[in-house]
């Protein structure tokens, strides 16, 4: 089948837009630089050509009108300027009259970048929800990782975006600090998702797709992996601290070892008694054994 739209790869987006159309409006990542991330290290972070990506609209558009959901790549759209952003949000519009949802990544500085009133225009425009990776809620461990964000810089930006009508998808990232900043990376974190609120709300567990030494080397302290059962500890003591309003929670990643899925806070005991009986019998729990370390 032809597709007219000729991609930077590699390419990333959520599970969740799997059936969206994806336009790249940057090649990479503008920050490209925390410790744990590989996703755009073959890329050189690039804005593309506004003509280019509306040129690519329409050609789509004229395959086929019936696009209901667009995802904005590659890393962080949103550090284009508001300008920018409506006119090809708007282009959008015009070619697909049934599109009910545009999402992108971003980064709290991004987000931070933008007045209220630009915000507020850009979730009139269409833009409906963003995907943020806060990581962690801990300053110690976000200066660590070199993420470029504070506690205070990321729960303003997400505030402020849902502030102005924008739907959060955020996640935390399970294991980040190893043994030594397990558990304030656990309730500091927690302390930042209970401010920000958001709508969707996943961990995900650390990886090392080059390897553990590679990981240590970028690490800005020291780092000792956590067994698969000290990830669950660490998981214990989030849930515990958050307080949420309606959060869709979802630890359903292929990185997970233990899958959580419901509405929190509705199903924190049940997540929690989950957690208990897996750390009170681990020969009896039901994790991924595909994926799941020594206990």
């Amino acid at each position: 089948m032809y597709f007219p739209l000729e991609y930077d790869e590699p390419v990333f987006r959520p599970p969740s837009e799997a059936y969206s159309l994806i336009l790249q409006l940057t090649l990479g990542c503008s920050w490209n630089r925390c410790a744990f991330c590989e996703m755009y290290s073959s890329k050189k972070f690039k804005v593309r050509k506004e003509e280019d990506i509306i040129k690519e609209i329409k050609e789509v558009a004229s395959i086929s009108t019936d696009i209901k959901k667009v995802f904005l790549a590659d890393g962080n759209a949103m550090v284009l300027s508001t300008a920018k952003l409506l006119r090809i949000i708007n282009e959008i519009n015009k070619a697909f009259p049934r599109v009910t949802r545009i999402s992108a990544y971003a980064l709290p500085k991004d987000i931070n970048s933008k007045t209220d009133d630009e915000l507020k225009q850009l979730s009139e425009a269409g833009l409906k929800l963003l995907y943020v990776g806060v990581e962690s809620g801990d300053d110690e461990l976000l200066k660590l990782i070199n993420k470029g964000e504070t506690f205070n810089s990321t729960v303003d930006g997400l505030q402020k975006a849902r502030k102005a009508g924008i739907k959060l998808s955020v996640m935390i990232l399970n294991g980040l600090g190893g043994k030594n900043y397990s558990a304030q990376h656990a309730e500091n974190s927690a302390k930042a998702i209970n401010l920000i609120q958001p709508e969707f709300l996943s961990t995900l567990v650390l990886s090392f797709p080059y390897g553990e030494d590679h990981f240590k080397k970028r690490f800005k302290g020291d780092f000792k992996a956590l067994s698969t059962l000290e990830l669950i500890e660490e998981m214990k003591i989030f849930i515990e601290n958050l307080e949420l309003e309606n959060s869709v929670f979802r630890s359903d990643h292929a990185s997970n070892y233990l899958v959580l899925k419901g509405n929190l806070n509705r199903d924190k005991q049940k997540f929690l008694d989950n957690i208990n009986s897996v750390l009170q019998s681990p020969e009896n729990a039901l994790l991924r054994p595909e994926w799941a370390r020594g206990l």
